[in-house]
């Protein structure tokens, strides 16, 4: 895989995270473990934000980019 972003979210066709990725299944994470990642997600999908924040959870989901007909978190589809 070429170089990745912090945060990027990336769609592959197998089962598992390669290593060094998490599935965004809405696990909680440590901040002081994950600084850098929590300084871009904050607690947009949950964790306190004290000690834990939370990646985003797609399961059962598909991303859509951002763009004029939608807002980030906002629900589409039928």
């Amino acid at each position: 895989m070429s170089e990745p972003f912090l945060a990027e979210i990336r769609m592959v066709g197998f089962n598992f995270a390669p290593r060094g990725w998490a599935f965004c299944d809405g696990q909680i994470l440590p901040i002081n473990q994950n600084q850098s990642l929590y300084s871009l997600l904050g607690t947009t999908y949950g964790g306190d934000g004290r000690t834990s924040f939370a990646l985003p959870d797609l399961r059962g989901r598909v991303p859509v980019h951002v763009g004029s007909g939608y807002t980030q978190g906002q629900r589409g589809g039928e």
